[in-house]
């Protein structure tokens, strides 16, 4: 059974943006929960020089300086992905890749930018032909046909969970599988194929996908393949809650106060479109952070009277 758990304010995202709203969140004094992985975050391998007041830092000093001040004001971090995002009378609930569901009045969304293509022959050139970066958005349309999920976080073993009630053969191709033992097992118990220790060569077809190639020479007949890579990603994310996102359908549309079309929910950073700059990240964080916290404690206010 999900372990159960209710904070304030969850913020999905670990890197700058998710931090700057941590902490301005946390300083308010409400519960504040950081959900995601450390070295998901595109800061991790960066190099920082250009950012106000810091010069010659690395991306995983910056974060774990940012960590710290957050948890200095109450701030608690989970280091676990996220599974799925419903909303239930007024809260969003989270659910973990570790099996834990998360129930909340107030999200940030801030995710960072998708940034999943393979660069395989193929992937282009069969987009929306087989070849899809959404489980959740795509999966109805290959019902009862064998299809392969490339990738070894969270977000691949879910999709291949999904498929299998979906389609008639479930392939799941992956280097090293790396997710919660949760999630594993429910992995070894079901009917997908795993195919550890192999990665994906080409993408066959010439009007739609026929098959997939692997670097050991193994032709797989399938006919939608599925690029999930990493964690849940914005897509997933959007589709189950109805987030707006702009006309490129990449980026989620906030309002001035990073405020997003759904009343409780917040997006920052990259997420929220160009220029990749961590400096953006951390002024959007900031707002979503304090505007989060003053929601909350409105709230909080009215339930009193």
């Amino acid at each position: 059974m999900a372990e159960k758990l209710f904070y304030d304010i969850v913020i999905l995202g670990t890197g700058p943006a998710g931090l700057q709203a941590a902490i301005h969140a946390a300083r308010k004094k409400v519960s504040v929960l950081v959900l995601g992985k450390r070295s998901k975050s595109s800061l991790f391998h960066a190099h920082i020089e250009n950012f106000c007041c810091i010069f010659d830092l690395s991306g995983d000093q910056i974060l774990d300086t940012g960590r710290k001040q957050a948890e200095n004001f109450g701030a608690v971090f989970l280091e676990d992905d996220v599974m799925q995002v419903s909303v239930e009378k007024s809260l969003y609930r989270i659910t973990t890749e570790s099996g834990k569901s998360i129930e909340t009045p107030a999200l940030i969304i801030a995710t960072g930018a998708q940034r999943r293509r393979l660069g395989i022959k193929g992937e282009k050139e069969l987009l929306g032909k087989g070849v899809s970066y959404c489980v959740d958005c795509d999966g109805n349309f290959y019902r009862d046909q064998a299809v392969a999920v490339i990738g070894n976080g969270s977000a691949a073993v879910d999709g291949a969970l999904t498929m299998e009630t979906i389609a008639s053969k479930v392939y799941l191709i992956c280097d090293k599988l790396e997710v919660a033992d949760y999630l594993a097992n429910r992995l070894e118990k079901s009917g997908v194929a795993l195919l550890e220790g192999r990665k994906a060569k080409a993408i066959l077809g010439k009007e739609e996908v026929s098959g997939l190639e692997l670097d050991d020479g193994t032709e797989l007949a399938v006919s939608g393949v599925f690029i999930e890579s990493g964690a849940k990603g914005l897509m997933e994310i959007a589709a189950a809650l109805g987030v707006a996102l702009d006309d490129s359908m990449q980026y989620i549309k906030t309002d001035k106060k990073q405020a997003t079309n759904l009343e409780g929910v917040w997006a920052a950073g990259d997420i929220c479109g160009p220029p990749w700059q961590m400096a953006k990240a951390v002024g959007e964080g900031c707002v979503a952070g304090i505007e989060a916290a003053g929601y909350v404690k409105k709230l909080k206010l009215q339930a009193e009277q």
